[in-house]
């Protein structure tokens, strides 16, 4: 009977670590919890934008693609998959010795941090070009972060600054003008919450950074225990929490409605949302469609 109820995971044995420092097998048991995780999230996403509050799914349809992006690139980590063997010379003890860098995490950041800039921008009212413009920050801070996990000397530093000040211009739109236009919208209380936590999170990932890929000062499934600890608490957390607080939300006053004219005020005159049909182009415009 014990084998029927047996079970393992032979992930590393297909897929054989490498390099100095490596994913141990207990590493790779928590990546396949984390991939579970993310993708039993995206499935309750997914149910929960059948029946949306007024119709609109933006803030499902944002964290949902976050949350799939995460199980995907957790499901290839745990797999020992989506990795580069990158010598490392920051650490006296571990002088030029290599580790596994992997870069799929990288792509789930590229995913999911313009995907909670986004749904942090909207509800602040901020304007397309705001909201843009952090988004681009933050690709700037990811991907300068992965430029330095590949390089193998100190010059890694000078990538690391650079991304890290991205992210400082980053966190200081986002609690300062965020701020106040949520605040004018009446929302304030809400955005300082979900901002301030992802802020707070944000710079825990610097230092994850900078003592994994950054400095090869802890190994690498202590790394994924700290970065999977973030990346739940970032995403998942921070998605449910957005849904539920949404809840008391005034989407018109917000501009929520996204309908196909845009994300445009038509004096609360929704015809496709009231009527069940969509309304001609010329129509809305006063015109006769022939």
């Amino acid at each position: 009977m014990g084998i029927l109820f047996e079970r393992g995971n032979d992930a590393l044995n297909v897929h054989p670590p490498a390099g100095d420092q490596h994913l141990t097998t207990n590493g790779s048991n928590w990546l396949w919890a984390l991939t579970a995780v993310f993708l039993l999230s995206f499935l309750a996403f997914f149910v929960l934008s059948l029946r949306p509050r007024h119709g609109e799914r933006i803030f499902h349809y944002l964290f949902a693609i976050a949350l799939l992006v995460g199980g995907i690139t957790y499901f290839a980590q745990a797999s020992d998959l989506a990795w580069r063997l990158t010598s490392q010379a920051n650490n006296a003890q571990y002088d030029l010795a290599t580790r596994q860098v992997f870069w799929a995490k990288y792509i789930f950041w590229v995913v999911a941090f313009p995907a909670i800039i986004i749904a942090l921008g909207l509800l602040s009212t901020a304007s397309w070009a705001s909201i843009f413009y952090n988004v681009f920050l933050a690709w700037v801070w990811i991907i300068c972060y992965l430029v330095s996990a590949f390089t193998t000397s100190n010059y890694k530093w000078g990538f690391f600054a650079f991304g890290t000040l991205a992210f400082l211009v980053l966190a200081f739109g986002t609690m300062t003008d965020g701020r106040m236009a949520a605040t004018r919208s009446g929302v304030g209380r809400d955005f300082t919450m979900l901002s301030g936590w992802a802020v707070f999170l944000w710079l825990n990932y610097i230092i994850a950074f900078g003592i994994s890929d950054g400095g090869n000062k802890i190994g690498v499934t202590p790394m994924f225990i700290y970065f999977g600890i973030l990346d739940l608490l970032l995403v998942p957390v921070l998605a449910f929490a957005t849904l539920a607080l949404s809840k008391k939300w005034d989407y018109s006053r917000l501009n929520l409605h996204f309908t196909q004219y845009g994300r445009v005020r038509t004096g609360d005159a929704y015809p496709e949302k009231h009527h069940g049909t969509t309304a001609a182009p010329g129509a809305a415009a006063g015109r006769t469609v022939v």
